[in-house]
């Protein structure tokens, strides 16, 4: 199941904006991996399909997933997230380079709501709509899901439209780091500041406090 998901999920060129932005960026590239060849495609999830949370960020990063072709690996973000992780024992080590590195995930599985880096970061709604097909069987695929992690205010909005979208939810909830809320399928979702270097440099997350969070929520599932 997951295989054939991921198959259709690199092979998609259903949004001619995104694919036109990846294969500029993957063609130009960044000036430090001017050797190295860009994956160039969209991102499929990645860990374990047993796990009862999924994170979720909002889109690969342009020289972070997009290049190295799994979510969250080779750049900033992903050094952060991943000593968190493996602080909470979720994940078998404290980085995410390559595809090759021996990276593991135990209890979760991670994903983004667009498989595609969009121009600015900021999808339309037709490309998120194009993605929740596979994003809704990602979340099929994962049997024990009790909670949903969205690491940013703009993962979590994503997360907040595929609910809406999705089923008869009408609630307004708003984010903020930690806070918890019930939606319709009975998973928890969940705010979290995202890792990027913004939020580490000012101090808006900490280790401390995301690993805490991602300990709370391994208490709660």
């Amino acid at each position: 199941m997951e295989n054939n998901l991921n198959l259709s999920i690199i092979k998609c060129t259903k949004c001619p904006r995104l694919v036109k932005f990846r294969k500029k960026i993957s063609t130009e590239k960044r000036k430090q991996y001017i050797n190295e060849t860009y994956w160039g495609k969209p991102i499929t999830g990645f860990g374990d399909l047993k796990g009862k949370i999924l994170f979720v960020g909002l889109a690969p990063a342009a020289h972070g997933g997009t290049r190295t072709g799994r979510v969250f690996t080779g750049d900033k973000s992903s050094d952060f997230l991943y000593k968190c992780l493996y602080k909470a024992k979720i994940s078998n080590q404290p980085t995410s380079k390559h595809l090759n590195d021996g990276l593991r995930l135990s209890k979760a599985y991670i994903t983004t709501a667009l498989k595609c880096v969009p121009p600015g970061d900021k999808p339309l709604k037709n490309e998120l709509d194009n993605c929740f097909n596979f994003f809704n069987k990602e979340i099929d695929n994962l049997k024990n899901l009790k909670a949903v992690i969205a690491l940013g205010k703009i993962a979590f909005d994503a997360c907040v439209y595929y609910y809406k979208s999705n089923y008869a939810f009408h609630e307004k909830i708003k984010f903020g780091h930690g806070k918890i809320f019930k939606v319709p399928d009975n998973v928890l979702l969940i705010g979290c500041y995202h890792p990027s270097p913004r939020n580490v440099n000012t101090g808006r997350i900490n280790e401390k406090k995301m690993t805490n969070l991602f300990l709370k929520v391994l208490k709660l599932v």
